[in-house]
């Protein structure tokens, strides 16, 4: 039983972690039925990012720099939100009119590009975090000791993700979004600026991401340039399995995937815990294509 306490602590910290991504990708398929397909390459981003301004503002020198890794990813979410809006405006922006496909090949383009600027900046080899950023005691709960840098992690996510349903729920700018999700002409006839919300949306996906890709390089110690692509497959597939388009979904989904994967690698094999996650994934859009909390919806003829 405490292993199994172990592993489930194990997966709702990277659970978090995979629900913050797939954040970024239900977001902008909501508002522009868009797979952004370089967002797992902003998410890598944050991450590299995230280990220069720790070397750049000494954070390294001292212990349990809670206070400092906070400003850090602070940071790291303004400098991936600046990033995201560039992208958009670059990428995005000029194929709005465009068939769907121009958009999707433009996302392909922009992720390539990015994998290969982290690269040519700061090589193709693995970088390692410092190990003393977090204390390195844990926390006693259910008898298994869980460290206390996974317990930042999964705290930090869960804060993160209840500001962001709030803040879609309850403010102006996130009825914006919702109407636009919902219906993009309706909502310019109502006043709304539909690229404005459209820059928002790529304000906060890449944001969310890059203080995920700051998380991992903590939880795990060590980060390179290609890790893009395995989390955002990850963050995409929890954003299936939650229902694409939903922020609720896209957070149960990633806590789901993370604790299944946990799970698996735990009790079947590690070398089979991606394959147990794509079944269960297969396993749920056969009995319901929309997702866990997606809603069907009445196709409009």
């Amino acid at each position: 039983m405490e292993e199994f306490f172990q592993q489930f602590a194990n997966g709702l910290a990277v659970g978090g972690i995979y629900a913050l991504i797939a954040l970024g990708y239900t977001m902008v398929y909501g508002v522009l039925k868009l797979i952004n397909f370089a967002h797992g390459d902003l998410f890598t981003i944050g991450a590299y990012l995230g280990l220069t301004v720790l070397a750049a503002l000494g954070l390294t020198e001292f212990y349990g720099a809670v206070i400092g890794v906070l400003l850090v990813a602070v940071m790291i979410m303004g400098m991936l939100a600046a990033i995201g809006a560039v992208l958009d405006r670059a990428a995005y922006r000029p194929l709005r009119e465009s068939p769907r496909l121009s958009a999707v090949v433009s996302a392909l383009g922009a992720s390539i590009f990015l994998q290969n600027l982290v690269m040519l900046i700061y090589g193709a080899r693995f970088q390692v975090y410092p190990l003393d950023i977090l204390p390195s005691t844990s926390i006693s709960l259910f008898q298994v000791d869980i460290p206390v840098v996974k317990v930042v992690v999964l705290a930090a996510s869960i804060l993160l993700m209840a500001v962001l349903y709030l803040f879609v729920q309850r403010t102006r700018i996130g009825t914006a979004i919702r109407a636009a999700a919902i219906d993009q002409g309706a909502a310019r006839l109502m006043g709304i600026d539909v690229n404005r919300v459209i820059l928002i949306v790529f304000l906060i996906g890449p944001a969310l991401g890059g203080v995920a890709g700051l998380m991992v390089g903590l939880l795990y110690g060590q980060i390179n340039f290609t890790m893009g692509w395995t989390y955002g497959l990850k963050a995409f597939t929890a954003a299936i399995l939650g229902g694409i388009g939903n922020i609720p979904g896209a957070m149960v989904g990633g806590l789901l995937l993370g604790v299944i994967e946990a799970l698996g690698a735990a009790y079947i094999s590690i070398a089979w815990k991606d394959a147990i996650a794509f079944c269960v994934l297969i396993a749920i859009l056969i009995v319901r294509p929309t997702g866990l909390l997606g809603e069907r919806v009445a196709e409009k003829i």
